[in-house]
């Protein structure tokens, strides 16, 4: 039976400390929030409800003006700023934990890959040595 592939370790590795990064941070998804309400943030899952109930209230706080929108010396472009960019690290971090789970899915199919080459490896040897000695 193979070992863990290299590739599975470190996704794993990868998922575990993004996990903790955000759970570091303490946010909870905000009551509000389609989905999660209420959740402690530490996965993709709440990762991304956090950051779709962000871009549903920046919005709210800004006139429905973006950054770039707002003029240079309006106070509420900080806030539509500070809202951009939590967004953009919310979703860096769903980016993450999906580059883990497919480096793990690659490390996994390597396996089978490599398992099913050898399953066809000792039917194939075996049954070449039989013609030759014929």
């Amino acid at each position: 039976m193979p070992g863990a592939h290299p590739i599975i370790i470190a996704g794993g590795a990868t998922y575990v400390m993004v996990s903790q990064e955000l759970s570091r941070a303490n946010v909870t998804v905000a009551e509000d929030a389609d989905f999660l309400a209420g959740e402690h943030v530490d996965g993709p899952f709440s990762a991304y409800s956090q950051a779709q109930i962000i871009d549903k209230h920046a919005p709210d706080s800004t006139g429905g003006k973006t950054y770039a929108e707002l003029d240079r010396e309006d106070p509420l472009r900080d806030v539509a700023m500070n809202a951009s960019f939590l967004r953009a690290s919310l979703f860096t971090s769903v980016v993450s934990f999906g580059v883990a789970v497919m480096a793990m899915g690659v490390g996994l199919a390597f396996i089978l890959a490599g398992v099913g080459l050898r399953a066809v490896g000792a039917v194939a040897v075996p049954a070449a040595r039989t013609r030759a000695e014929v």
